[in-house]
């Protein structure tokens, strides 16, 4: 019995450290660190090019989303209680088509929003996730939201959120269309790697018996980086 309750203690304050650890982590990364940023290198070069540049473009893509970590949290929320690869396809693919039409929408056409509010909304997208996997809105509502449209729709709302950004840096209109394409090819080509890292680290999880009893506390802390999100941008909209 005692060694029960010790053991309990000790997964409750694990979990209080890995939560304290993640807000200390977001508090002193700065705002600008959490928006659609792309590294001061990659944006110089950005609005230097001219022309078509197919493998920098691709390369800078896939760079993005290995670092996106708003795409990276929203991924790990959708797949989180995905067992089958059929399902993590479906599910992924309808990201890729919401992720990859605002970004060729919105860069095309020079439609932009405010950046910040845009990743608002993005972080929001990780808070749903969070609460769906919990069961929340079957609990306090009563109905299950259709979760391929909602990933969907995030994933035009994370696509625009990068359009914006790419509009800002004034990319050369020579060798835009080919450009663009490489560099969604590129983003692809990052989700899928970093899918890939995050399906094998979630394969050998669910092997343990820790996953059924920490999936609660996984997505609570999804939650709150989500909420984190939500706030840094806000504060960045109204400071900015």
């Amino acid at each position: 019995m005692q060694i029960s309750i010790l053991n309990n203690l000790r997964e409750t304050r694990t979990r209080y450290l890995v939560a304290a650890a993640l807000m200390l982590f977001l508090m002193f990364t700065g705002v600008d660190a959490w928006a659609h940023n792309v590294a001061e290198g990659d944006k110089g070069y950005i609005q230097e090019s001219s022309g078509i540049l197919i493998m920098p473009f691709i390369y800078l893509g896939a760079k993005h989303m290995v670092t996106g970590y708003d795409h990276l949290l929203f991924l790990f929320g959708v797949i989180f209680f995905l067992y089958r690869l059929k399902d993590v396809g479906i599910y992924v693919t309808l990201f890729a088509i919401g992720h990859s039409t605002t970004l060729l929408f919105g860069v095309l056409t020079g439609i932009t929003a405010n950046a910040y509010l845009i990743d608002a909304i993005i972080g929001l997208s990780v808070v749903y996730k969070a609460l769906d996997n919990l069961g929340a809105f079957q609990r306090w509502f009563g109905v299950q939201p259709n979760t391929k449209v909602a990933t969907l729709i995030f994933g035009f709302f994370h696509g625009f959120g990068l359009a914006t950004k790419i509009i800002e840096f004034e990319i050369a209109q020579d060798g835009l269309i080919p450009n663009l394409l490489a560099f969604n090819v590129g983003v692809e080509i990052g989700q899928l790697l970093a899918l890939g890292a995050i399906l094998i680290l979630m394969g050998f999880w669910r092997r343990t018996g820790s996953f059924m009893r920490h999936a609660f506390a996984a997505n609570t802390l999804l939650m709150t980086a989500g909420f984190i999100l939500v706030g840094y941008q806000l504060v960045g909209y109204f400071v900015a």
